[in-house]
């Protein structure tokens, strides 16, 4: 018999966060200065993937990491946190405004060193990479219509045994939706479908914030 995952109300959400590794002050200071921003804020992952991230990190002892969607920096603190020494993160993003916010943070975070930013379209980033099997560790989380082409990009300069980890793949439910017309949720159920189907990889769906996707290449 097939065991289903939980949905997790306040209450149970909040367990989870009290029960996994709280952030330090940095974090926290970077939390609530994004909070202040109102709206935008909903685009800063929660306090838990954050870990999931520094941890996953560790785990692929990751010395050449790659984010695409950087917003406030938070995702970014948590990668490289975890990275091996003299571990180098590329950081892709459009905004001036929200990655000033970042730098700010990733200074006083004492990472300030490790992440490299580049403001512009990310696919144009990504593709100026070497085009050899050297990145340890991505994390997407950008314009959710592109999901497919970060990917493709990413997935050749991935080493043999490194992870991707792409963030809002349930996107609030609305991807098991069949009545869904909205562009963003399309993108996302092709991009679901298509990396599962993908024989150069293994896949694993958690149901952790909006939904994770860990993409493992054989």
């Amino acid at each position: 018999m097939t065991r289903f995952s939980i949905h997790l109300d306040d209450t149970l959400q909040r367990y989870v966060v009290d029960h996994t590794t709280p952030l330090d002050s940095a974090q926290s200071t970077l939390v609530s200065r994004t909070a202040a921003l109102g709206d935008p804020s909903g685009m800063q992952i929660g306090a838990e993937q954050a870990q999931l991230l520094t941890l996953l990190t560790r785990l692929t002892n990751a010395k050449q990491a790659v984010e695409v969607g950087t917003f406030t920096g938070f995702s970014a603190i948590a990668i490289a946190r975890g990275l091996a020494p003299d571990g180098h993160l590329l950081c892709c993003d459009v905004s001036e405004e929200w990655t000033t916010i970042a730098r700010q943070a990733w200074q006083e975070a004492d990472v300030a060193d490790r992440i490299e930013l580049r403001l512009a379209p990310a696919a144009e980033t990504l593709r100026s990479l070497p085009q050899q099997e050297y990145i340890d560790f991505a994390f997407i989380d950008a314009d959710k219509e592109s999901y497919w082409t970060y990917y493709s990009e990413l997935l050749p300069r991935m080493r043999p045994g490194g992870v991707i980890a792409v963030d809002n793949v349930l996107w609030s439910g609305r991807v098991a939706d069949a009545e869904a017309t909205e562009e963003s949720t399309l993108a996302l159920k092709e991009f679901n479908d298509r990396v599962v189907a993908d024989e150069r990889v293994d896949v694993v769906m958690l149901s952790v914030g909006d939904g994770v996707s860990l993409i493992y290449k054989r």
